[in-house]
């Protein structure tokens, strides 16, 4: 296994262990992670701590040019939300672990010319589909339904 999925995915279960959304996201530039993070809408009671905004955060301050050499990591399939942070910071690619359970706008983001890789890898999809039939009020709450 890839180790930034990996490293994703190790993300998503500290957000699980820690009675939130079990999603991961890890930022890298030039072959190193530069930030890491998982959602945390529940445990911190957030609007918008998606994994990959979390990540965002946890990365800090990075230039335009850092962010164009970026590749983000998801084990979940970008929201509308956190594909706009994409497109905003120029980010050239996206690693998706799985878009079975939930799919974003993939097609928009392809359109604007960001690079998708989708794995379908089979333990994201088992985490989620675990999460969502155990928790399907949290899970509806944080994609909007």
């Amino acid at each position: 296994m890839d180790k930034f999925l990996k490293a994703a995915i190790d993300e998503a279960k500290i957000g699980m262990k820690n009675g939130g959304i079990p999603i991961g996201s890890v930022l890298v530039i030039d072959g190193e992670i530069v930030g890491r993070g998982h959602n945390q809408r529940i445990q911190k009671g957030s609007s918008v701590l998606h994994a990959e905004m979390d990540c965002f955060e946890n990365s800090g301050r990075l230039k335009a040019s850092d962010y164009r050499r970026a590749t983000l990591y998801s084990t979940l399939s970008p929201c509308d939300m956190c594909s706009g942070a994409v497109l905003l910071y120029g980010i050239p690619k996206v690693i998706i672990g799985e878009n079975k359970t939930f799919s974003g706008p993939e097609e928009y983001l392809k359109s604007r010319g960001v690079e998708l890789e989708i794995l379908n890898n089979s333990e994201c999809v088992q985490i989620m589909e675990s999460f969502i039939s155990k928790n399907p009020e949290l899970w509806n709450e944080d994609i909007g339904e």
